[in-house]
This record gives C-alpha cells, sequence and structure tokens, in this order.
C-alpha cells in the first residue's frame, strides 16, 4: 500500500509478501473476533522475514527494523551484522513505565510496571516464539527460551520519538538512544483540496477544531461523529472531519459548519490552522499537533494510544483521553469547551512545540546509522 511512495522518492524497495496491513488493522478492533486471524497474520508474517529479509541482509551492512519485525533480531544474529531497533515509544521493559501497549498507563500499586512487562513478555513468546525457533533451527541457530526480550537486549534501541512528549526510564538496563520523531514534511497532496480546507478555517473567526481517527475505526465512530457535529453547533465551533482509511464521518455532509476531509491532506499544513485537534492518539498524530503548538484530546483505541493520551493529561496540553462509546453528551460537551478555550492547554502546547522544532530528528536518526555501522 505505500509503493507508490517509495517509487516517488526513487528508493530500492522489496515489497513484503504478504502486505495486508489495512486487513490488520481492521482486525484489530474487533475486539476478541481478531485473536485468531491476527496470530495467523502475524506467524506468517514473521515466516516471510525470515524468507525475504535474510539474503538481503547478507549483502548489506547494516539491518535497521521495528520493535514490531519480530524475526529482525535473529536474522542480525544470523549474518552477524548490527540491528537498530526502532520504536515510536518507550517499548524497553521497565520498572516505572508499563508498555505502552497496555491500556494501562496510569501507575497502579498491584498492576506494577515491572508486572505487566513481565505478562506481555508471556503473551509475547506464545505469539512469537514457536515460529521463531522453526525458523532458527533452519539457520543453525539455538532457539531461544525468551524471544520475547531477546531483540530488546540485543540490538540497539534507537526511540523515535520526542523526549519532551514522551518519557524514558534512565535505569534501562540495554543499549538505548532518543532522537526525536521524524516528520515527513514532503507528502504529496492534492492542492485543490487544501485550498477549500483553507477557505473553510478562514471564512470566519469561530474557532477551528480538527477530528479524526486516522488509520482506526470504531463501531460508535459515525454516531460520535453526529454527537461531536450537534456540540460544535452548540458552541458554535466550526468542524472539520478527517475521514482517513476507514472513511469516519464519510455520511457527513459540508455544511456553513462541517467539513468533510475526504483527500489527505498533510498534518503540517492543517494543525498550525487548527485552534485544537481531537483524534486516536497515534504516535504520528500525537507528535503532529504538539509540533503545530495545539491543544489535543485523545479518543484510545488500541495499542499505544492509551499511553499517548495519559501523556497529554499528563503534561496538560490536553484534558484527560474520552472513550468514544462511554462518553456522554454532557462531557462531550464539557471537554470540547475545555479543549478549546483552556489557556493553560495553549500555552503548555506552545512551549512543547518550541522544545520539539529544536529536535534534529533526521540528522540523528542518521547519525546513529552511521556511527553503528561503523563498528
Amino acid at each position: 500500500m505505500f509503493e507508490e511512495q517509495a517509487k516517488a522518492y526513487r528508493l530500492n524497495y522489496v515489497l513484503q509478501d504478504p502486505d495486508e496491513i489495512e486487513r490488520m488493522v481492521d482486525s484489530t478492533v474487533k475486539q476478541s473476533k481478531a485473536a485468531t486471524p491476527y496470530l495467523k497474520w502475524m506467524r506468517n508474517v514473521i515466516d516471510v522475514q525470515f524468507k525475504q529479509l535474510t539474503p538481503l541482509l547478507e549483502k548489506h551492512d547494516i539491518l535497521v527494523a521495528t520493535n514490531s519485525e519480530f524475526a529482525a533480531a535473529s536474522i542480525a544474529e544470523y549474518c552477524n551484522k548490527p540491528l537498530i531497533r526502532t520504536a515510536f515509544g518507550p517499548f524497553i521493559p521497565s520498572r516505572r513505565i508499563p508498555p505502552p501497549v497496555f491500556p494501562f498507563p496510569k501507575p497502579n500499586p498491584i498492576f506494577t510496571p515491572s508486572l505487566i512487562w513481565k505478562i506481555l513478555n508471556v503473551g509475547s513468546n506464545y505469539m512469537s516464539q514457536k515460529t521463531i525457533n522453526k525458523n532458527r533451527k533452519l539457520l543453525g541457530l539455538k532457539p531461544l527460551k525468551n524471544s520475547g526480550y531477546y531483540a530488546t537486549f540485543t540490538a540497539y534501541n534507537y526511540l523515535l520519538y520526542s523526549r519532551y512528549l514522551g518519557n524514558t526510564d534512565p535505569d534501562w538496563k540495554c543499549k538505548w538512544e532518543i532522537g526525536g520523531y521524524c516528520f515527513n514534511d514532503t507528502l504529496q497532496y492534492d492542492e485543490e483540496a487544501y485550498r477549500e480546507l483553507m477557505d473553510f478555517i478562514r471564512k470566519d473567526q469561530r474557532p477551528t477544531l480538527f477530528f479524526t481517527l486516522g488509520s482506526c475505526s470504531a463501531k460508535d465512530s459515525d454516531s460520535f461523529c453526529n454527537r461531536l457535529v450537534t456540540v460544535c453547533q452548540k458552541l458554535d465551533y466550526k468542524l472539520i472531519v478527517g475521514s482517513g482509511w476507514s472513511k469516519i464521518g464519510s455520511h457527513l455532509e459540508n455544511t456553513e459548519n462541517v467539513f468533510l476531509m475526504k483527500r489527505a491532506i498533510p498534518h503540517s499544513l492543517i494543525f498550525p490552522n487548527c485552534n485544537a485537534v481531537m483524534h486516536h492518539g497515534g504516535a504520528g498524530t500525537t507528535h503532529s499537533v504538539a509540533r503545530a503548538g495545539c491543544p489535543q484530546l485523545i479518543l484510545p483505541l488500541i495499542l499505544d494510544q492509551p499511553y499517548w493520551g495519559y501523556r497529554i493529561s499528563q503534561l496538560k496540553i490536553g484534558p484527560e483521553v474520552i472513550k468514544i462509546a462511554k462518553v456522554s453528551d454532557k462531557e462531550l460537551e464539557e471537554k470540547v469547551r475545555d479543549l478549546v478555550t483552556n489557556p493553560i492547554y495553549k500555552k503548555n502546547a506552545t512551549i512543547l512545540a518550541d522544545k520539539i522544532h529544536t529536535e534534529k530528528s533526521v540528522d540523528n536518526v542518521c547519525d546513529f546509522i552511521e556511527r553503528i555501522s561503523r563498528k
């Protein structure tokens, strides 16, 4: 699904098979029904990674992979090449920070970070260890007794998020470095769609609220859109709905108060012109809103989204999270009004944006890769 972008940047690329990220993302929001197809999908992907990445790394010098590519550490070991394990959150076992993929970002006297990391490790081993060891045997490698922590403690961990937005644990017992979120400001976009959007924003002085769920979907998303439209009309705010991959709000029509954004426009062009943003809490969107100096309210659905929602409230650049399926009309109205009008959020968001702008994130990651490749 990203092949056209790779072509536009003139990159040499190999498509990983099976390339079914849209089906995988869709399955993760279907709760318990997603477990079996997701496990099957993930184990197939691990097999394919061993098959495709091993001969590629043999011809190259270094492997840079995400923390979700479970085969990467074994492939790097087999090829005797360095591995840089990247992550868009604090995905390193910690006594202070719970796993960002668990919906328990707040401190808890019973479910401590250490305990939750152990639970996650057991789950990770269940999901991937058998498949990993099957492929390691084919490569003549010894089986792993704990595949969950193997990559973390054998790779160079490079954290691709802002140190000012996320947090770190100085007691991490592995090799790690943090360099900031790498924004892509070179994305192509429809200029006519951008002009239409800006005309909507600039037509009057009323506050503009942006809402999107990005790549995610929720069972109650369309009804939530309707409720949000009603709230914005009552508060006299303009509302932009970013339809996203899952076509959120596609039933809406453009009106004086509502603009349905069906075509993709880079966040860097949108958010600086908005008064506030409500979104799902993906790392990319969270960082883009923060860089724009805009208050934000997160409606977490899956994975690391509760973590980023918790960080937003901790840093006081937005209210505490709300759940799409549980928030009442009264609470929704209160949250939206607070988000848009609270001067503390805007002040703190502006200060945070200035800090994020000082991070030379792309230079940082390039320098890190070059430094590791010379070792």
